[in-house]
């Protein structure tokens, strides 16, 4: 059987990989694909906005189903127009999509059920935004309502903080504006596969490190390094998670007319107390989170995509030890950045995703922010962050093209 990955990041990366190792899959295409998923899969260039030329390439390669990576073509309907072709979709499809394509849509849901989440007001005036962060203070969250590649959000510690982010995200009729108080604690990521009613959460969690710099200082980005599993974060709260989050969200989406099929990501963030509280929903896997849990997975992935697709029970079975991640980025991001800067990873090749290379004239150079997800693995936390990190010291660039964050793990060697 024939299947096709939507993406060109380490997420698709990391999704092509995983597939490939399916026995039930003759071939995987990536569409469009990286320097990366060419090793393993047969890149076909496509405009993954352009639903009919991606529905041609699924007619003329026999593909039966698709796995759809970043959030975008989900929020543009993708899913929606494929699967009305006969095409098999492990995505959501528009509706269910605003899971993620809008935070007031998401929030407004997790208010009607009680799900827990930091209390909040959606704003389309700036005046009227202005007037509530001066009445609540600091520490606050600034949210744009719609997609914005993980860069949209603003955790702002004072007020001027607060008010530069307003300016910055200019609230609009078009451009809604979410702010919620602040939340304390740690926080972690746990993937869930849905389909309607039913669902699977994964029994590992991972936690990513947003902010750009040390200290989770700086601002926030898409992802700048991961590790899995997070020991640190009990059992008892991932089941508190479930139990108190994911459940009652799925069957919210059930009341709500929404019949949500694909993989949904809860970011959750658990207090001193105990309490855990929604941060926010994607409608797709985590990236770098992906990258990191698919390669401690050892169960088949598509075997799961089609027993969740005909709701039948399964368990996920998992390596022993600890994955890290470690993320680098064009200097610059999230801001703006220059591309085309030389890069090489060939010696640790085997254990990264590329998020942003390409090839001109037959050398590899940088093409996005974030860069490439160097990874490793080691039977306890402090081997495999010192593995990462001599892996990140194996890839050649020039003085400061790029940069990384030094602390990813660290807090878990300090619990």
């Amino acid at each position: 059987m024939n299947l096709a990955v939507i993406g060109s990041g380490g997420r698709e990366h990391a999704l092509v990989k995983k597939l490939a190792d399916s026995s039930k899959v003759s071939q995987v295409y990536a569409l469009p694909g990286n320097i990366g998923t060419k090793e393993i899969a047969i890149n076909i260039d496509v405009n993954i906005s352009d639903f009919d030329a991606v529905l041609d390439v699924c007619k003329t390669n026999k593909i039966e189903w698709v796995i759809v990576g970043p959030e975008d073509p989900l929020a543009n309907g993708i899913a929606d127009f494929l699967t009305q072709h006969d095409i098999k979709v492990f995505g959501p499809k528009q509706k269910e999509a605003q899971m993620e394509s809008s935070k007031d849509f998401t929030k407004q849901l997790m208010q009607k059920y009680n799900i827990p989440t930091a209390t909040f007001r959606t704003f389309t005036e700036k005046d009227d935004a202005k007037a509530y962060i001066m009445s609540q203070g600091a520490p606050i969250v600034l949210k744009q309502d719609g997609l914005a590649a993980g860069k949209g959000v603003i955790v702002a510690q004072t007020l001027d903080e607060a008010l530069t982010g307003l300016d910055a995200l200019k609230p609009s009729l078009n451009n809604p504006l979410v702010i919620e108080d602040f939340l304390t604690g740690e926080e972690f990521s746990l993937m869930i596969l849905v389909n309607g009613e039913y669902f699977h959460a994964f029994e590992m969690i991972a936690q990513d490190h947003k902010r750009a710099f040390d200290g989770d200082t700086g601002p926030n980005t898409g992802g700048m390094g991961v590790y899995a599993p997070v020991s640190h974060i009990s059992e008892h709260t991932r089941k508190k998670a479930i139990d108190t989050i994911v459940e009652p969200v799925t069957q919210a989406m059930v009341q709500e007319g929404l019949d949500y099929f694909g993989v949904l990501y809860l970011g959750a963030i658990v207090n001193d107390a105990g309490d855990v509280n929604v941060i926010e929903f994607n409608a797709r896997f985590g990236d770098p989170e992906a990258q990191i849990l698919l390669e401690m997975m050892d169960s088949d992935l598509f075997e799961l995509i089609e027993k969740t697709y005909n709701k039948e029970p399964f368990k996920i079975d998992w390596k022993d030890g600890y994955q890290v991640g470690v993320m680098l980025a064009s200097q610059g991001y999230p801001g703006s950045y220059k591309i085309g800067k030389p890069v090489d990873y060939s010696v640790v090749q085997a254990d990264s995703f590329v998020s942003g290379l390409t090839e001109i004239e037959d050398k590899t150079v940088t093409s996005g922010g974030r860069v490439l997800l160097v990874t490793a693995h080691g039977e306890d936390m402090k081997t495999a962050q010192e593995k990462a990190y001599n892996n990140v010291n194996k890839v050649k660039f020039n003085g400061s093209d790029l940069f990384y964050r030094k602390d990813i793990g660290n807090r878990a060697l300090k619990k």
